[in-house]
């Protein structure tokens, strides 16, 4: 076997990845653009409180590497597909075939040069992304509503009149027939109009339903002059006006927490009985990225060696985009069944790209046969 990598292997790597790049440009600018929370989703918010044309732009430059983040696989795809193809329609990869590099030596430039970016946009998943992305959402959440913070430490801070309120864990939930906002972790501190702080509310959750605010297992401490005074109640309303949709927008998304704090929302959560699936399903998804990305693309390849030989850009661009939205499908399925039959996420992350890589193995020995 020759020298890895060779003078053809850097070739055929950086045909493929400038191609990757040019794709990933597009699909980003156009997410950015239209995608969801892009910049025309955020025009609609303009004039609200005080966010503006440029809090509006600022906050869409600081998605940009979750952007990145999310869409490489599919660049990453489409991207090789279209490389490779240009390679076969030009003769390339026959010439390079008769140089004596077999099918798996060409794999493997290919791959050798993704993992590069691969290994990029896993460090940027877990650093640069989801603060870029708090920091985007806790600055729309700032400034469209004035009584609301976000802070990354101390969780969500928002007013009512002369009650603040603290929460450290939420999401939103459906049960099928009506959504909420549920808040866990709640504090809750009340100060009179001379801003003496009168109580402190520990909340276990505190929901907005249809009908108002309903907080569950509250422990609150009165402050009196000579005296503190505990009440525990499991349950009370709260009479506020506070926004819930701005609150839910304010809470961290699974997708956008690091790995790590993933992990500690998951023993946090399975430590006190409460549901943590949809934290597993995204911290599972973070440890299979590499792999999913590699599978795609290794399944892709072999369409290279006949069937892009013949065809034009837009065949490429075709059979690139039915790789990754049935990859995409695919996996979502084994995912959604894995939540509604709780039966171990790391399965149904690891079915689609072993049934990728096996429809690659085949395609080779046919090709090969």
């Amino acid at each position: 076997m020759k020298r890895f990598p060779g003078i053809h292997d850097i070739y055929v790597g950086r045909t493929v990845l400038g191609m990757v790049l040019v794709v990933w440009s597009i699909l980003v600018g156009l997410d950015c653009l239209i995608g969801g929370n892009g910049l025309l989703d955020e025009i609609s918010d303009v004039g609200t409180g005080n966010y503006g044309m440029g809090s509006a732009l600022v906050g869409v430059v600081l998605s940009i590497p979750r952007r990145l983040y999310d869409l490489f696989p599919t660049a990453a795809v489409i991207g090789s597909l279209m490389g490779l193809g240009q390679l076969a329609a030009s003769s390339e990869l026959t010439a390079l075939r008769a140089l004596g590099l077999s099918r798996r030596r060409l794999s493997l430039s290919v791959a050798v040069a993704l993992a590069l970016l691969t290994g990029l946009m896993v460090i940027t998943g877990e650093t640069v992304a989801p603060w870029a992305q708090r920091r985007a959402e806790g600055l729309k959440a700032g400034a469209t509503s004035r009584d609301l913070i976000v802070a990354q430490y101390s969780g969500l801070w928002a007013r009512e009149g002369d009650t603040f309120l603290n929460a450290q864990i939420g999401q939103e939930k459906d049960d099928g027939r009506q959504r909420w906002l549920e808040l866990r972790d709640v504090r809750l501190y009340e100060f009179d109009a001379d801003g003496r702080l009168e109580s402190i509310a520990r909340v276990g959750v505190a929901e907005h339903r249809p009908g108002g605010w309903v907080l569950r297992q509250v422990r609150r401490t009165y402050f009196q002059t000579r005296a503190v005074r505990q009440v525990k109640t499991a349950e009370e309303r709260w009479q506020s006006m506070l926004d819930p949709a701005a609150l839910a927008a304010s809470v961290s998304r699974p997708r956008y927490l690091t790995a790590a704090a993933l992990k500690t929302t998951i023993d946090y959560r399975q430590r006190n009985g409460l549901d943590a699936a949809e934290y597993e399903e995204h911290y599972w998804g973070r440890w299979f990225y590499s792999l999913n990305v590699l599978a795609l693309c290794l399944a892709a390849i072999p369409f290279a060696f006949g069937t892009l030989r013949s065809g034009g850009l837009g065949k490429r661009l075709f059979i690139g985009i039915i790789f990754a939205l049935g990859f995409w499908l695919l996996q979502t399925q084994f995912v959604q069944l894995a939540a509604v039959y709780q039966f171990d996420f790391r399965f149904a992350y690891l079915i689609p790209p072993i049934v990728m890589l096996g429809i690659s193995a085949w395609l080779f020995r046919r090709r090969s046969g």
